[in-house]
């Protein structure tokens, strides 16, 4: 396993290269009575990992293969899941044929890159999937046609823990990945659940979503504006990542919510807003401060302030609006990321409790 030269952390393999490396072992053992193990697979970037496998069943007819998933140094939702393929000979010049086995789900909403009704194998691991089976068919004498029905254990558990229920994805968790590798920590898993939420949202003809930083955030939208939930976006600390999409896949209103600490960090030009990539700068909002006319000893307070909600309590006391302040410099941070797209932005800022206390 490697490591990221800057981090020292160890990459991970995705579902997608799991589900790849189990179909490519029970082909291979449907077409010579053998499982390879480990079975070696080819992924982009000239990169060529192992799998021990896990578990192993040939029937007449029939093979199983399974891996445990390493995500390697990665906080991953399916680190340690058994992925296991299901491999039976298909009608003669279907090619392969997809099936969500248990733990794996069905698409039921439009927006998504697959079809209703389509198992939740995404397009890349379909597209290892099939390179593979074309390669294992080449070696071993083997017609390609086969039915691939991809399993995890535990995921209909699991994918209460992901966005798939809110994307309509039901049943089980998603086959997922592009290269085939997890980066730790690059939240692409994160990032691409925030483009397929917005891609489901316009499919569902919504004019109006939310990007909101929390559950607290989405509570408060829900009550202010009675969003459904496939308006919602999960955008976490990745206001950049729904910004930029939105740019170029527009909703003609948007609403950013969250606590007056990531917003600080919004109104401040970050577009991550994670604690441990862009931090709180009680200067800027000392600047806000006085630049909206506020009394010098509140300026010298907030610029000593602990936190942006010390920075609130403050001006509260004061009965200076440092909330409506953060929504507007929010909201045209972005604006300015947005470009002119036609979304309409509106921005409210909530405390740790839930209150409102600042919209633009």
């Amino acid at each position: 396993m490697s490591r990221d030269g800057a981090t020292g952390l160890r990459y991970g393999w995705t579902t997608g290269a799991c589900a790849t490396a189990a179909t490519t072992a029970a082909y291979t053992a449907l077409l010579t009575g053998d499982f390879p193990d480990p079975v070696t697979i080819d992924l982009p970037h000239d990169k060529h990992p192992s799998f021990a496998l896990a578990t192993e069943r040939l029937a007449e007819g029939a093979a199983t293969a399974g891996v445990v998933k390493d995500a390697g140094d990665d906080p991953d939702v399916t680190h340690g899941a058994l992925v296991s393929a299901r491999v039976t000979p298909g009608e003669p010049g279907t090619g392969v044929t997809f099936r969500a086995g248990e733990g794996v789900g069905t698409v039921t909403k439009p927006g998504l890159p697959l079809a209703v009704g389509e198992p939740a194998i995404n397009p890349m691991p379909r597209q290892f999937i099939r390179e593979h089976v074309a390669a294992v068919a080449a070696r071993h004498g083997g017609t390609g046609d086969v039915v691939v029905e991809i399993s995890v254990e535990h995921g209909e558990e699991l994918a209460r823990k992901t966005w798939n229920p809110r994307l309509g994805i039901l049943g089980g968790l998603s086959i997922l990945g592009t290269t085939g590798v997890v980066v730790p920590y690059s939240c692409s898993s994160w990032i691409d659940s925030i483009r397929r939420g917005i891609d489901v949202a316009r499919a569902a003809g919504r004019e109006h979503v939310a990007g909101c930083t929390g559950s607290t955030s989405e509570r408060v939208v829900t009550e202010l504006y009675g969003l459904p939930e496939d308006a919602l976006l999960d955008m976490g600390d990745f206001a950049g990542a729904v910004l930029k999409y939105l740019r170029r896949h527009p909703v003609p209103r948007l609403t950013v919510a969250g606590g007056i600490g990531k917003l600080a960090k919004l109104a401040d030009g970050h577009l991550d807003l994670h604690s441990g990539r862009s931090q709180v700068s009680t200067e800027s909002l000392a600047a806000m401060v006085r630049d909206a006319g506020g009394a010098p000893a509140l300026v010298d307070g907030v610029r000593a302030a602990n936190t942006a909600l010390d920075a609130l309590q403050q001006c509260s006391a004061a009965g200076f609006p440092l909330g409506d302040l953060v929504a507007a410099g929010a909201r045209t941070t972005a604006l300015g990321v947005l470009r002119g797209a036609p979304v309409e932005v509106d921005v409210v800022v909530i405390d740790r409790g839930g209150t409102v206390v600042g919209r633009a």
